[in-house]
């Protein structure tokens, strides 16, 4: 399992929610090496300093350590591969044109608890409320929740700022904001009655309405007919998408998907079935089990065949077939090519070897060549 680079560029995620543990495989260094103008350098911190189970997530507020004003921020998003976490609403000052929002390293996070009355320092003042934060927390009872399909664990502080007695407390999870949903505007939304009413009525489509069958008119005429409205009267209420539903619905829709798939599951079915019939109805001394067994064998045999065939078929494409056959012609064309080169060039040795005898007055040889072609 390995990681992608289009996976580590989108590390960047504003779901509290850890699914998997995927940011702590190794990136590759010939993704951080490589710089374009559409694909950045991929910056990611060492394996070993990676963090497992992530505390602060998007949605929680916290404080930058080391703030004196103790500023509250919100946590806009994460990014598990840099370490980093990204603070809504921050600036990073005037020179930038567009708001650029602050990143802060993980270990500088801490967490907004609440606030707790302080006490008096002097006659007659109020007590102030102070805000508390989480200086380190842990992680207890980590476990795979199959129902949301997610990691699950605690979050309890040990220490606090500024310190408190009160220790482990367990800090709940973000929720999302619900959404607002307007009042319904009797202006704007559809009525009922609008809605339930039909509108499309589909007309009657025949063809001796065209033309007449009994004067056979060929296929061709017909259709000339229907795109020539000059020749016949032609019907504008004749609807050919009523009749060409299977044709221009679509295929990859998941309900015919489901169809295909169940209609396949079916005929497995039935040829496994067909299969065990057959070996039990001749056993020849084998018991129902062995039978079964070779049923089963000739059945998975048939499923590999008829899966060769399939992939031998969505092979030979159209393009394929044509390249195929342009080869065939030129090796036909050159093999032709050669036998003709080797005919001639024997021909012109024979001729060679007559005229040498005949000027060394070889009687043997002394013969007059026919043609050679």
């Amino acid at each position: 399992m390995s990681l992608t680079r289009i996976q580590v560029q989108r590390a960047t995620t504003v779901s509290p929610w850890t699914r998997d543990f995927r940011h702590l495989l190794p990136v590759p260094k010939h993704f951080q090496n490589r710089q374009t103008w559409f694909d950045p350098i991929t910056k990611a911190v060492r394996v070993k300093d990676r963090i497992k189970y992530w505390n602060v997530v998007p949605g929680d507020q916290i404080c930058i350590r080391g703030d004196t004003r103790k500023t509250i921020h919100e946590v806009l998003s994460i990014n598990k591969f840099t370490n980093r976490v990204y603070l809504k609403g921050a600036n990073l000052g005037k020179q930038y044109k567009t708001p650029v929002n602050r990143s802060v390293h993980y270990s500088r996070c801490m967490l907004y608890i609440g606030e707790q009355v302080g006490k008096a320092t002097s006659v007659g003042e109020q007590p102030k409320a102070i805000s508390i934060f989480a200086r380190r927390i842990g992680v207890r009872d980590p476990h795979w929740d199959p129902i949301l399909y997610r990691w699950n664990w605690k979050r309890l502080v040990l220490a606090t700022d500024p310190y408190t007695p009160k220790t482990k407390i367990e800090l709940e999870w973000p929720q999302r904001e619900e959404r607002d949903h307007k009042e319904p505007n009797p202006l704007l939304d559809t009525t009922p009655e609008t809605v339930r009413e039909i509108t499309y009525k589909p007309p009657a489509f025949s063809l001796s309405k065209l033309i007449s069958l009994e004067s056979g008119i060929t296929e061709k005429a017909y259709l000339r007919t229907l795109f020539n409205p000059s020749a016949v009267p032609f019907d504008t209420s004749a609807p050919m998408e009523v009749y060409l539903t299977k044709e221009l619905s679509n295929p990859h829709s998941r309900a015919k998907k489901q169809a295909r798939w169940q209609a396949a599951a079916k005929r497995k079915s039935t040829l496994f079935k067909k299969f065990v019939a057959q070996e039990l109805k001749s056993l020849n001394g084998r018991s129902i089990r062995d039978a079964r067994a070779e049923a089963a064998f000739k059945y998975r045999q048939k499923l590999e065949e008829e899966r060769k065939s399939e992939k031998k078929r969505r092979w030979l494409t159209k393009d394929r077939l044509a390249k195929m056959e342009r080869t065939s012609k030129r090796k036909a064309r050159k093999a032709e090519k050669q036998k003709r080169s080797s005919a001639s060039w024997s021909c012109e040795m024979r001729q060679t070897n007559l005229f040498l005898a005949s000027l060394r007055g070889d009687k043997k040889h002394d013969i007059v060549s026919g043609e050679c072609f």
